[in-house]
């Protein structure tokens, strides 16, 4: 069985430049794309594997970053975005007309409430953060990749650098607890 994982990760992938101060996304149009412009280098960078994020056609995950809210702007087009699910968590944003997503924002009280999930493969400009790990690999198989190949994404992840999870990182498993635990009191 042949797939990739993602054009970026399948032959590895180069460092970002830790001093990058962000850049421009634009969506798959050849013409009028829709713009976004980041203000800053991306944060949590990494593969997800769900089945949510937009990712290029053929590939397993989608390359997946966070930005805070206020580092995002919509510079061109931004009559040709749509939220592709309301009821959704992540309010994505995608190009009505080439379906890639430019970003997700989340409105409701949510430990990651203040940070746009962003794709910075839609930018031509080079030194994003490069991805740090690769999450929700189970989540393949509910897509219809069989199960049984999943050790063999594990070891395709770790062989580019990745480490992989069945949710997310650590830290951001961490990071929803907290948050969790004092929303509980």
């Amino acid at each position: 069985m042949s797939y990739s994982l993602h054009p970026n990760l399948d032959n590895g992938f180069s460092k970002g430049d830790p001093n990058f101060v962000g850049g421009k996304l634009h969506c798959l149009c050849s013409s009028n794309p829709v713009e976004v412009t980041l203000d800053s280098n991306v944060l949590h960078n990494h593969a997800c594997g769900c089945s949510l994020c937009w990712k290029p056609k053929g590939a397993l995950f989608s390359i997946v970053a966070v930005v805070p809210k206020e580092k995002l702007s919509v510079t061109a087009n931004g009559s040709k975005l749509q939220i592709v699910n309301p009821a959704a968590t992540i309010q994505r944003y995608a190009c009505k007309d080439c379906g890639a997503h430019l970003y997700g924002r989340i409105e409701k009280d949510h430990a990651f409430k203040g940070l746009d999930f962003v794709h910075v493969e839609l930018s031509d400009d080079k030194g994003w953060q490069e991805p740090q790990f690769a999450g929700f690999v189970p989540s393949l198989a509910e897509q219809g990749f069989p199960e049984s190949k999943l050790d063999e994404v594990r070891n395709k992840l770790k062989s580019v650098g990745l480490e992989s999870y069945d949710a997310l990182s650590p830290p951001l498993m961490q990071a929803l607890a907290d948050f969790a635990a004092q929303n509980k009191l």
